[in-house]
């Protein structure tokens, strides 16, 4: 299969909070110690509930934040610190769709203000060669007639059509890797799934690399060709889609799953067994596997003593968890 596109190895990211008692200084592990790869075409998902590191992860890999720790390989390149002067190249190759649409659009500036504005900060003087990729990138995204949409600010747009326009700002330079933080939460159910379509039509028309970060385990069987759960800032499991969906492993992608809705009316009223309990402090996570606090499979003296390894348990199916130790 060649290089992958993108190589992530032990990737940390700490925010100092504050000094505590003699100057000591306190750290929120946002990130802590992420493994992962991207081949090129390929999406990938990071499944997780809200506060698990996932949207820090995204943005450190995209270099919007400075990584504590790690590396992160971009097309055969080290760019883990590379200085922000030196990351242009970067950011024509990579794309961000947000998870507001309407808070990630400026009020102020139209469709066409909008979709020029990366084109010129890159360099791109010739009116009339932004004006064909401002059309054109309208077109890929369906916002069209594009004689209505051109001359609109984001308020005038509906939801869905404010998602497009951050999608064809996100895709604008043809990027080769696009990251895109839970870009339907935001949206009604009608209209999610045409924005995962849209998305899938441009990664295979354009062989792009997606990063699909998300909460919701029910949409990454259409979108997604291996699943990366994350817990309490690490990477607890992870496997192709159909293998993870089918065969969980670690007690805690089961509870994931646990509470998809189920569209079986018979089984509406019944009570699923969900772990109790809150995820942990990430300035002071507990010792050993940071989700025994919550688990029923806990083991007294083994889970809550050592951080378990991650382990190969079928093929390509890794599991963090001493249940396989």
């Amino acid at each position: 299969m060649g290089a992958p596109l993108l190589l992530v190895e032990n990737l940390k990211k700490y925010f100092e909070i504050r000094k505590g008692f003699l100057g000591k200084k306190v750290y929120l592990r946002a990130v802590d110690g992420v493994s992962l790869t991207l081949a090129r075409g390929e999406t990938i998902a990071i499944v997780g509930e809200s506060g698990c590191g996932k949207t820090t992860l995204g943005k450190t890999i995209l270099r919007l934040y400075e990584p504590t720790d790690g590396r992160i390989i971009f097309d055969g390149r080290d760019i883990t610190h590379l200085k922000w002067k030196d990351l242009k190249w970067y950011r024509c190759e990579t794309g961000l769709v947000q998870q507001d649409p309407f808070g990630a659009l400026p009020p102020f500036m139209t469709v066409r203000r909008i979709l020029e504005e990366p084109l010129i900060i890159n360099g791109i003087k010739s009116k009339r060669e932004r004006e064909e990729k401002v059309y054109r990138a309208l077109e890929r995204v369906k916002l069209t007639p594009i004689e209505d949409f051109i001359n609109k600010y984001p308020h005038m747009l509906s939801g869905g059509q404010q998602q497009r326009l951050v999608i064809a700002r996100a895709t604008i330079l043809e990027p080769k890797m696009v990251v895109a933080d839970e870009p339907v939460s935001m949206l009604d159910a009608s209209v999610r799934i045409e924005i995962l379509k849209l998305l899938q039509e441009l990664q295979y028309k354009y062989n792009q690399s997606i990063i699909y970060i998300t909460h919701d385990l029910s949409t990454t069987k259409y979108f997604s060709e291996r699943i990366y759960i994350m817990y309490a800032a690490q990477i607890i499991e992870s496997a192709g889609t159909s293998e993870l969906l089918q065969n969980p492993m670690h007690p805690y992608t089961k509870a994931l799953l646990n509470v998809i809705p189920d569209p079986d009316p018979n089984n509406r009223f019944i009570i699923k067994d969900v772990p109790a309990g809150e995820p942990p402090n990430l300035m002071s996570p507990p010792l050993g596997c940071r989700f025994h606090p919550r688990c029923p499979n806990f083991m007294k003296g083994v889970c809550d003593v050592k951080e378990p390894p991650t382990i190969e348990v079928t093929k390509d199916h890794y599991v963090m968890c001493w249940l396989y130790g």
